[in-house]
């Protein structure tokens, strides 16, 4: 009847209304993603005339390995973060977090309590009713996505980055290395690391700043008069 009531409401809210969460940080993505290719642009541009050489149009620099490593980098911390969120939280608790789940259901949990295999509703999504290979892929998808989202983008990084390292080292008149010493190099590391210290402070400043601080009217938040003790409550 909840399921229901649910999709009836979604439905009168309308497609925009009811998915607005998505389009407005999709739209969000795009622009910013737009805005930095201008101006990652007219900083290679001025870095071209500073060298002597030729400056390069809006195309070319899209589909140069500058602009990619520059995107590549961020997207791989950012999927790493949520890799480590979503697969950290089944064990990994914060005492009076809304980001934690209750101090009492650390684990998987039961089937019952995950309305898995037997305990699957008529609503359930159909490969939490098996029980069988396609309930374990299933039941830890959303953290196997993130990770594949994660080393793909890191892949890509490293293919991006070995090409951008080449081009410096040709201007500096210095002989280009192959993908497995750039695996090596410091420079590949330092673009991931940066990346990854940032994102772990990120998660960790959430998970305990939301024990004293409040939003109200956000899920990430607890409601504004719970005390702080109060865990896996959300707003």
């Amino acid at each position: 009847m909840t399921g229901g009531n649910g999709s009836d409401r979604a439905e009168s809210l309308g497609f925009w209304r009811s998915n607005s969460l998505t389009l407005v940080f999709g739209g969000a993505f795009l622009v910013v993603l737009a805005a930095q290719a201008v101006a990652g642009r007219a900083e290679f541009n001025e870095q071209m005339a500073v060298a002597g050489l030729q400056q390069i149009g809006f195309g070319a620099y899209l589909t140069s390995s500058d602009f990619a490593v520059d995107v590549t980098e961020n997207w791989q911390s950012e999927f790493l973060q949520f890799f480590l969120y979503v697969f950290g939280t089944v064990h990994l608790l914060q005492r009076g977090s809304p980001e934690s789940k209750p101090l009492d259901r650390t684990g998987t949990e039961s089937d019952r309590e995950q309305r898995m295999g037997e305990h699957a509703d008529s609503d359930s999504p159909r490969w939490a009713g098996t029980q069988d290979w396609r309930q374990a892929v299933y039941s830890r998808s959303l953290g196997l996505a993130m990770a594949l989202f994660f080393f793909l983008s890191w892949f890509a990084q490293s293919v991006a980055g070995v090409s951008a390292y080449n081009a410096e080292r040709l201007l500096q008149l210095q002989a280009p290395i192959d993908w497995s010493a750039y695996l090596a190099s410091s420079d590949f590391w330092n673009r991931s690391l940066q990346n990854w210290q940032s994102e772990l402070l990120a998660v960790s400043a959430m998970a305990i700043l939301s024990v004293y601080l409040r939003q109200r009217g956000s899920p990430e938040s607890k409601p504004v008069g719970s005390p702080h003790s109060a865990t896996g409550v959300e707003g």
